[in-house]
């Protein structure tokens, strides 16, 4: 008998809701924010605003779409957290309280092991998803990972940065550059154009699978400030080979890493998954790796890279077969790893 998970998404600025049925995609409606471009960043108290604006109509068209009838629902799954709590707070008890009024359980779902499962959802019958074990590289504005994949309900850590994230570095970079938020998009399209090989910014030396990029931020940030002493349009008269070097410099940390531990386990089957997967230099990276390595590489669609409610209905579906239930008294959480 066919599984229906209603899946909820409100982590941080995106509201979204998704239905799936047995991991084939229905319908995956997403509301963006974009009151926090003029701010630089993403500002909680309003993005808690914006939900519960958008939290009716965005699950409503999600079963619109899908075709079916919120009857037809067996679980609704939800983001408990990691992200901004008032955010939480409102996919949260959207979620409680539409649960009780259809009678169907709960399923609470970590933002990361969506990011990580999110490659199980299926556009139809036919497509092709990982299997078990795989090697995921998670790459988001908060969060570096390399994660060992044994199940839906198995996951290890086997490295992870130990101060910011690659998409932090990205954004970050981007905003000294001058560039609008977020500014990862940016640096990717403007290095397309620039010679990765112009400017060489401090690599860290971290032991084990760990990352750490906040010395390449301090690199960066000092070679802005010594050469714009020079000259006062070095940004501007520079910006698609610092935004090369950038990206290069930061996937070189990311595929030294993620290398060194696919040749240690041994793994044949990798995948991406986070917001920076959606990066033309990391995806090109990543597959370049697998090709030369005679490996098997799992690469996103870039609408299922940016917080989507599609992997978390999918991370839910696997724990209501799995009878993983969320009691409906458990409060969103802000921080937590895989």
């Amino acid at each position: 008998m066919s599984v229906v998970i209603l899946g909820i998404e409100s982590s941080c600025d995106d509201t979204s809701a998704a239905v799936i049925k047995d991991c084939v995609l229905m319908s995956n409606v997403i509301a963006s924010q974009k009151v926090h471009e003029a701010y630089g960043g993403v500002v909680p108290e309003l993005a808690s605003r914006a939900h519960q604006q958008n939290i009716v109509p965005v699950v409503s068209e999600a079963i619109r779409q899908s075709g079916l009838k919120k009857e037809d629902i067996n679980a609704i799954a939800f983001t408990r957290g990691p992200g901004l709590l008032g955010s939480l707070l409102v996919g949260t008890s959207f979620a409680k309280g539409l649960a009780l009024s259809l009678d169907i359980p709960l399923v609470d779902v970590n933002h990361l092991h969506g990011h990580v499962l999110s490659h199980f959802i299926k556009e139809d019958e036919n497509t092709e998803v990982p299997e078990f074990p795989y090697l995921c590289l998670l790459v988001s504005g908060g969060n570096s990972q390399i994660i060992k994949v044994n199940s839906p309900s198995n996951m290890e850590v086997l490295g992870q940065t130990i101060d910011d994230a690659a998409g932090e570095a990205f954004d970050k970079c981007a905003k000294v550059m001058g560039l609008p938020y977020p500014g990862g998009p940016f640096i990717d399209r403007m290095a397309q154009e620039g010679d990765a090989k112009r400017f060489k910014f401090n690599k860290p030396r971290v032991e084990g699978l760990n990352y750490s990029f906040s010395g390449l931020k301090t690199s960066f940030l000092y070679t802005l400030r010594n050469e714009k002493a020079k000259n006062e349009n070095f940004i501007e008269e520079n910006k698609a080979d610092l935004a090369a070097s950038l990206q290069k410099t930061i996937i070189d940390i990311l595929m030294d890493k993620f290398g060194k531990a696919i040749k240690m386990t041994g793994i044949k089957t990798i995948a991406i998954g986070g917001g920076v997967s959606a990066n033309s230099g990391v995806r090109n990276a990543v597959q370049r790796y697998a090709d030369e390595h005679g490996i098997r590489a799992f690469i996103p669609k870039r609408s299922f890279t940016t917080d989507n409610a599609a992997m978390i209905a999918v991370a839910g579906y696997f724990k209501y077969l799995d009878k993983e239930f969320c009691d409906i008294s458990l409060p969103p959480f802000a921080r937590i790893t895989v």
